[in-house]
């Protein structure tokens, strides 16, 4: 269902909305309107004009490698409200409609929460309700919830344990020797290059996780890790490796695929509506990297759990505390508070944390994918994006009226703005 959120009194200005289905969608030709969206192969799914198809449905790409996550038996209810109430935004000082912001970005998919009730929700590029779209790095989110749950459980003894006392391939490396505290705060000390031009780490570390020719195994590329930049524990620096690192984690303590796990103790108990996937590399490891798919409303339902602090109706779902520890500035050392880790965002465990006054934090994916939740408002924000370019080559602008829409969503709908006032440092 569309939501298309015109105020009556912006209708005659020059922000008033056509249809959809009459007014063109930004570089719909890039993207492969005329071919109606076309899915790629597996050399081909990453680029235009086969990103906006291959990005809702990777699970249909001939090559690629999936594995099902079972949604629940019933779907826990979004219901729609009653009245939706008009959101505006305020971007380098003109103000802009949702309709607007889908006519100068390129998204897919966006999807408006509060207290659980659907405010607004918007398919572009020919895509519905069900499609799963591609988290990109969200899936590192995702990933660290499977280990809080696992901590809370007592299969994996403590975050202070060595990523080697579980994944004994790793034995004798300096990733095995990194805990896994330091992993989900990036914070190894290794020297893993994430640049986005085909020849770095992770050019290396994906084209071994889908079996290139010659690209040897991904346990390869992680014992290949060796420099450091700093000592382990002490600076955040962004490294998917060390997200890959966890999953083995979790699959080693467990027994269970991540599939299994994130079925049993994500999908199932939020009441997920659709099927999700992960995408499986080529040893069998779910690449909890980036390679989780999703419908928009269960990425909004997953949103919405973060927002009731892990709760589904009074059951504690997800362990409240490790939520604190990973979505909370406050509980965070001083080097990955907001505007420390980063000159904006702070760094918790695998989730980005804006310097807000109240608590405030995203999953974020490279091409624009990203969850925005503020528990205290009870709001959430989804949107699933085909931006151009990687996060490190991306123009600043979408990530700028990202923000702004961000802030534009809290103000119209009741939530905070206000900026965190300043941490002291522990």
């Amino acid at each position: 269902m569309k939501h298309w959120l015109v105020h009556a009194a912006l209708a005659a200005t020059a922000f008033a909305v056509t249809s959809p289905t009459v007014r063109a969608e930004p570089d719909e030709g890039v993207l492969g309107k005329a071919q109606n969206y076309p899915v790629g192969t597996v050399a081909t799914w990453y680029d235009n004009p086969y990103r906006v198809g291959s990005w809702s449905a990777l699970k249909t790409v001939p090559g690629i490698r999936t594995r099902t996550v079972a949604r629940a038996a019933a779907a826990s209810p979004l219901p729609v409200a009653a009245v939706a109430p008009v959101i505006v935004y305020r971007y380098q000082n003109v103000s802009y409609t949702l309709a607007n912001y889908l006519d100068r970005q390129r998204t897919t998919g966006l999807l408006v929460l509060r207290n659980g009730e659907i405010v607004a929700e918007h398919y572009r590029y020919g895509r519905k309700d069900d499609a799963r779209f591609l988290s990109f790095s969200m899936a590192k989110s995702v990933t660290s919830l499977l280990i809080g749950q696992a901590l809370a459980l007592g299969i994996i003894n403590s975050l202070d344990d060595r990523a080697d006392k579980y994944v004994k391939a790793l034995a004798g490396s300096p990733y095995g020797a990194t805990t896994i505290r330091q992993l989900l705060r990036m914070s190894s000390g290794l020297t893993f290059s994430e640049r986005y031009d085909g020849k770095d780490d992770i050019a290396r570390l994906s084209r071994a996780s889908a079996g290139a020719p010659d690209a040897g195994r991904p346990l390869d590329v992680l014992r290949s890790i060796t420099e450091r930049h700093s000592p382990a524990g002490e600076k955040f620096v962004y490294a998917s490796a060390e997200t890959d690192v966890l999953g083995r984690v979790l699959t080693a303590a467990t027994g269970k695929n991540m599939a299994e796990l994130t079925a049993e103790w994500l999908w199932k108990p939020m009441g997920a509506e659709h099927d999700a996937f992960w995408r499986v590399s080529s040893d069998g490891q779910e690449q909890s990297f980036g390679g989780f798919n999703a419908s928009l409303r269960d990425w909004g339902r997953l949103g919405l759990l973060l927002a009731n602090d892990g709760r589904v109706g009074e059951k504690q779902v997800l362990p409240r505390d490790y939520l604190l520890d990973a979505t909370d500035p406050a509980r965070q050392p001083a080097a990955f508070r907001p505007r420390k880790a980063t000159p904006y965002f702070g760094y918790g465990y695998q989730f980005w944390l804006l310097p807000l006054k109240e608590r405030s934090f995203a999953m974020q994916g490279i091409h624009g994918q990203t969850i925005y939740v503020q528990p205290s408002s009870g709001i959430v924000l989804v949107l699933t994006s085909v931006w151009e370019s990687a996060s490190g080559k991306q123009n600043p602008q979408p990530y700028e009226e990202r923000d702004a829409l961000w802030r534009g969503v809290l103000q119209s709908l009741g939530g905070s703005t206000a900026p965190q006032a300043a941490l002291a440092d522990q």
